[in-house]
């Protein structure tokens, strides 16, 4: 059994989702202890509980250690199942983070798979689902599986009550996905979508989003969401090249000024546009599990972050040194699959 330690690198819960994801795609049982230990609230959250239900639910696994507070856990898979299923963090935790976890084995699975999520759909320090939709799953597709992403209902904190539909038609071998630059860009945009909100708000964000970042008005736009079941305020801003889309986004609390989320924005947007690697930081985070699976295939992001890191050390955890990480000439960070990226 591969014994973990959940408080390397950045300590959070990415290496509780990556292991159960790869455990399932391996069949490899392991142990994790030390649970987010250098997080403020250490240990299994709600979401973090549903992800671990999760995975258990598709690979038929037994489990110990399934609880919130928990900082130990032990998780023995059997063979994944394609199937129809339905999982609720009950909280306003992110549900994008679940599908996270089950979305590898179930693409590689040997059937097509419906997985519908309830909780959270656009939270901080999770990727929104505009990011999975726009960005992640159109680059999955050219590795083969095709996903299919549905919001039926946006979930904000503290509220939640989020919902959306993903359809997973699988593969049977990832095909490998070769990202080191951009294209041309072909579009941009930004939104500001409020719930429950005063419109205000957002068209406080998109006067500053668009004195920041110096786009023409017809670029930006308002979404008014009153099916929310709680207030939220998101800010949303694509760069569509002609290889990715990139997304950026934050959101509104209590105590910020709408000025200031969309600041942060703009300032992340703008350091993307100021590097001319293809791929930001939060998608590298992403990207870089399918590309070890695939075996083969390579990226260029802006920057090694921890996040990457570590996630690249649970990978060679389960599957050895197959992905590397160089940093260029230009600045930039290589990410190769195989050596035949």
């Amino acid at each position: 059994m591969l014994v973990l330690d959940g408080s390397q690198g950045e300590g959070g819960g990415q290496i509780l989702r990556s292991a159960l994801a790869l455990s399932l795609v391996t069949g490899t049982p392991f142990r994790i202890d030390g649970i987010r230990a250098r997080r403020p609230r250490p240990g299994l959250m709600r979401q973090h509980v549903t992800a671990v239900e999760a995975a258990a639910a598709i690979g038929a696994a037994e489990v110990t250690g399934a609880a919130a507070g928990s900082g130990s856990l032990t998780f023995r898979p059997r063979r994944p199942r394609a199937g129809d299923y339905t999982f609720s963090v009950g909280t306003a935790g992110s549900a994008m983070l679940v599908l996270q976890t089950v979305l590898p084995p179930l693409m590689l699975a040997d059937g097509p798979s419906r997985v519908t999520l309830e909780g959270g759909t656009h939270n901080p320090a999770a990727p929104p689902f505009d990011f999975l939709e726009k960005t992640f799953l159109p680059l999955l597709a050219r590795m083969g599986p095709r996903v299919l992403a549905t919001l039926l209902r946006p979930g904000f904190y503290p509220a939640g009550g989020g919902r959306c539909e993903v359809r997973i038609a699988p593969t049977p071998k990832l095909d490998p996905l070769v990202l080191e630059e951009r294209g041309a860009i072909q579009a941009r945009s930004g939104r500001a979508v409020v719930a429950h909100l005063p419109r205000s708000i957002a068209q406080r964000e998109i006067a500053r989003l668009a004195e920041r970042l110096g786009w023409e008005s017809g670029a930006f736009s308002i979404e008014e969401r009153d099916d929310a079941l709680g207030a939220g305020n998101v800010v949303i801003v694509e760069v569509e090249s002609a290889h990715v889309t990139e997304v950026a986004s934050g959101f509104g609390e209590r105590g910020v000024r709408a000025e200031t989320v969309a600041d942060r924005v703009a300032e992340e947007v703008r350091a993307y546009l100021a590097s001319d690697a293809p791929v930001g930081s939060h998608l590298a985070d992403q990207l870089v599990l399918p590309l070890a699976l695939a075996g083969a295939g390579s990226f260029r992001t802006a920057a090694r972050t921890a996040h990457l890191t570590t996630h690249l050390e649970i990978i060679t955890k389960f599957l050895g040194p197959v992905v590397t990480a160089a940093e260029q000439r230009d600045g930039t960070l290589r990410v190769a699959a195989g050596g035949r990226g």
